[in-house]
C-alpha cells in the first residue's frame, strides 16, 4: 500500500500554480525551468491538463502554455486523477489484490474509512490552497 504523489503530479500542481500567476503565454522551455523539469517531461505533464481544458497549449514559435482554469476551481483530487488516472479501487491494504466485503482483511473497515476521509479532503482542497501555502516548492 503506497500513498504518495508522484513527481508527475507534483509537477502538474506546480504548472497550474505557475501559469495562474502569469497572464501571458509561457514558452515551454521557460515553464520547464520554472517548475524544475525538462521540456520533454513537461509535455507529458501538461498533456492531461490540456485534455481537461485547464491549460491551453499553442504550438509554434510564438506558442506556449497558458491557464484556462483558475486553480481555485480545480481540486487536488481532480488534478491527481487527471494525471494518474482514477483513484477508486478495491485493492486490499494488506493483500495487494481485491478486497471483498465478504472476506475482509484485518484492516478493511479502518482502511475504507481512512481512504474515504482522504479522498474527501483532497476533493475539498483547491490547488490554489497549496500554491498559497508554498507547498509546491
Amino acid at each position: 500500500m503506497r500513498l504518495e504523489i508522484t513527481r508527475k503530479t507534483h509537477l502538474a500542481l506546480r504548472v497550474v500554480a505557475a501559469l495562474a500567476d502569469n497572464e501571458d503565454r509561457v514558452k515551454g522551455a521557460d515553464l520547464a525551468k520554472t517548475v524544475g523539469t525538462s521540456t520533454a517531461f513537461l509535455a507529458q505533464v501538461v498533456t492531461p491538463l490540456v485534455r481537461r481544458g485547464w491549460i491551453e497549449s499553442e504550438p509554434g514559435r510564438s506558442g506556449g502554455y497558458s491557464a484556462v482554469a483558475e486553480p481555485e476551481g480545480i481540486s487536488v483530487l481532480e488534478l491527481i486523477e487527471a494525471v494518474e488516472g482514477p483513484t477508486e479501487n478495491d485493492i486490499c491494504a494488506l493483500r495487494g489484490d481485491a478486497c471483498s466485503s465478504v472476506e475482509k482483511c484485518a484492516v478493511h473497515d479502518a482502511w475504507i474509512k481512512t481512504r474515504r476521509g482522504l479522498m474527501d479532503e483532497l476533493a475539498a482542497t483547491p490547488v490554489a490552497t497549496l500554491a498559497r501555502q508554498e507547498v509546491l516548492l
